[in-house]
């Protein structure tokens, strides 16, 4: 049995493609296409009322503020609640950062995933636990993205941000993606401070929701870029604690988290997930907030993942 093997990032963080295996060794399917449905399930209309109608109380429960969508690509069948709504992206937005660096790669800049960057000690922000480590010697853009993903490290993803043209480019990017909403007009850390109407920095959960659909299942990125793409999620270490706990852990989880504990409490995870092999994989955006002087709830996200996958079907 092969077994899914993600290796922990040295000093060096050498840019290699991490592998992915599902169970006996498949590879995690790319759509509907190649898949096998789930378990009967309920009415796509009663699992969506339910799904309301728990998040409602969770809502009222944890004192926090959700957005969710989540859709199942063996069936189409999605469920959503306040998805529709702003969230700030917070470091949400790294994910389909690292896309957009990636598309670039493959369609306009030949070797920018080798390219080596450099940064001095004054470009260094807060949490970056990696760029902090290697202000003498640099890193590839291929090692940044794996910063920038799996660590969240700040500074990459504004070393990353100046490789598509900054804010804008990202935004540009998000339009390729037929995502009118989603847009990123600030660097790292200042993106992080939302107040409620703020457009600035956000997303809806259905917007990128949609973003991550296409980006890791479907056909906006290479084959090959896609693959290393969802290796980079999977390897992610900041959200054992988000939607990976609230489903079974034979699911396999590839993950992107958001988190800013001031001000608003904002909580967010976006992740793809493959409950078993040959089964198709599910895509869920989870986006939280409360109000001053409450932390974020990592409780609140987890239960969220699970009454969203039971609306599924799948639990």
């Amino acid at each position: 049995m092969r077994h899914l093997r993600i290796r922990r990032l040295a000093t060096t963080l050498p840019a290699t493609t991490l592998a992915i295996s599902l169970l006996s060794g498949g590879a995690p399917g790319v759509g509907p296409a190649s898949a096998t449905t789930a378990t009967a399930a309920p009415t796509a209309a009663s699992g969506e009322a339910q799904v309301r109608k728990d998040l409602r109380r969770l809502e009222v429960s944890f004192k926090v503020r959700i957005g969710a969508y989540a859709v199942d690509t063996a069936t189409g069948r999605s469920v959503r609640y306040r998805a529709g709504e702003r969230f700030p992206l917070l470091s949400t937005f790294k994910a389909p950062l690292c896309a957009a660096v990636l598309r670039k790669a493959r369609t306009s800049e030949p070797g920018l995933m080798n390219k080596l960057i450099t940064w001095t000690a004054a470009d260094v922000k807060p949490n970056s636990p990696v760029t902090e480590r290697h202000v003498e010697n640099g890193l590839t853009v291929a090692q940044l993205c794996e910063a920038a993903v799996t660590l969240s490290d700040g500074t990459a993803s504004n070393l990353l941000l100046k490789q598509i043209g900054g804010p804008a480019g990202l935004t540009e990017y998000f339009r390729t993606l037929k995502d009118p909403i989603s847009r990123m007009d600030r660097l790292h850390p200042e993106l992080n401070d939302w107040t409620p109407r703020e457009k600035r920095d956000t997303t809806t959960p259905a917007a990128i929701g949609r973003d991550l659909l296409v980006l890791t299942t479907g056909k906006a990125l290479h084959a090959e870029d896609r693959e290393r793409f969802n290796a980079w999620l999977l390897a992610s270490k900041t959200g054992a604690e988000r939607i990976r706990a609230g489903l079974p852990k034979t699911w396999t989880v590839g993950d992107k988290t958001g988190t800013n504990s001031d001000g608003f409490g904002g909580g967010n995870d976006i992740a793809v997930i493959w409950p078993g092999k040959g089964v198709a994989p599910i895509v869920m955006a989870i986006y939280t907030n409360r109000t001053p002087g409450l932390a974020t709830d990592n409780r609140a996200i987890a239960k969220t993942a699970t009454i969203l996958a039971r609306g599924l079907g799948r639990l």
